[in-house]
């Protein structure tokens, strides 16, 4: 830009000296500068604008860079999150790996103490069959040993019975000497008429019959045989136990008072046993009522809902309190030594305790005693066979 001007300078002193064609040289150099001079303030303008647009261009990839720059922090800071998470995944995972090695490790401590538990187990259950086995066999023994006792005990109530059995077969006995000698003399006489004859041989047959029916009582109560169970009636029990104790009452004056039920008290129970407990019950009072004054034994029965009630009440001294806890236990007995088994009363619960009953005892001194027997009400016939 500053030649150009120079190079003008140094025309004009020329164009002036040479006159008017001079000028009109002047004139032509000077519109040639000028047109140099626009020409050349033209590309100055262009370079301008060319620097303007490229200093516009310079601001933009600035402006670009500095978003750049931004982005590229934000990057770093996101990789560096990044890089942090994944050293705590890698911890975690570090720790993972290390609790899963101590599971494995307690893995096989615990399957190598399973396998001992187990062996132990397998020996445990071969104890516990051992002494299933034993305890099934002294099941067995004690059920025999209380089949014994029972036995036992029945023994005992036929001995206590003897006097009084024979009594009651020395009436029939009696009666049927009297009806054959009747007969026989009729027959020596020559009697005719057969009529008499015949009366009195049937009368002895009842006589036999009568004494056959108690002997045969007394076999069935005495035989030591399986202990079967079946549907009886209570009253019919009641009854039959009358039937062997009777004669014994009547002979000490002890008068016998009933009060049975008129519906049928159905239970489910060996009827011999049944008959045992009732005779225990009786002889018991009966020797309660030794000293007594009024003799009197009342057996009443009665059905409540699902319980059969059958008391057995005297009026003889009573029991005194203390003695009513024990009076069930085996071997206790008041009365006096050889007169007594004390097994009577503790057989009597051992046998209604296997029917699912209960006895109880209410006394006051002076007052008598009264055992209460309770067994569940049934109307259903047992399974065949059952036996206990």
């Amino acid at each position: 830009m500053t030649a150009e001007p120079e190079e003008f300078d140094q025309a004009a002193p020329g164009n002036g000296g040479a006159g008017n064609g001079g000028a009109e040289l002047d004139a032509a150099a000077l519109r040639e500068q000028v047109e140099q001079l626009r020409a050349h303030v033209e590309r100055a303008e262009e370079r301008r604008r060319a620097l303007v647009h490229i200093m516009g261009d310079l601001n933009e990839s600035n402006q670009k860079l500095a978003d750049q720059r931004k982005a590229m922090l934000h990057i770093l800071g996101d990789y560096e999150n990044d890089r942090s998470r994944l050293a705590r995944q890698t911890e975690r995972l570090d720790n993972s790996r290390r609790a899963l090695l101590h599971i494995l490790k307690d893995s096989h401590e615990s399957n190598l103490r399973l396998g001992d538990s187990r062996k132990a187990m397998i020996h445990i259950m071969g104890d516990l069959r051992e002494t299933t086995q034993e305890m099934e066999r002294r099941e067995h023994e004690l059920r025999d040993k209380q089949e014994q006792l029972v036995q036992a005990g029945k023994l005992a109530t036929l001995g206590e019975l003897t006097t009084g059995v024979a009594h009651e077969l020395n009436n029939p006995l009696n009666n049927i000497g009297l009806y054959v000698g009747n007969v026989i003399d009729r027959i020596r006489l020559g009697a005719d008429d057969a009529e008499p004859l015949v009366s009195d041989l049937e009368k002895a047959m009842e006589q036999i019959h009568k004494a056959t029916e108690i002997i045969s009582h007394l076999r069935t109560f005495g035989r030591a045989a399986r202990v079967s169970i079946e549907q009886v009636d209570v009253d019919d029990v009641i009854e039959r136990s009358l039937l062997l104790v009777h004669e014994q009452l009547r002979l000490r004056g002890i008068e016998v008072e009933l009060e049975l039920c008129p519906d049928e008290l159905l239970v489910v129970a060996n009827p011999i046993q049944l008959e045992q407990v009732f005779i225990n019950l009786l002889t018991n009072a009966r020797d309660a009522l030794a000293d007594s004054k009024r003799k009197t034994i009342r057996i009443a029965s009665s059905r409540d809902g699902e319980k059969i009630r059958i008391a057995f009440s005297d009026t003889g001294p009573g029991i005194p309190l203390e003695l009513q806890q024990r009076i069930f236990d085996p071997f206790f007995t008041t009365k006096e030594v050889g007169t007594g088994t004390g097994l009577g009363l503790s057989i009597t619960y051992s046998i209604l305790k296997e029917y699912g009953g209960e006895i109880s005892v209410d006394s006051r001194p002076g007052k008598g005693a009264t055992f209460l027997v309770e067994l569940p009400f049934t109307d259903e016939e047992p399974p065949q066979e059952a036996l206990l």
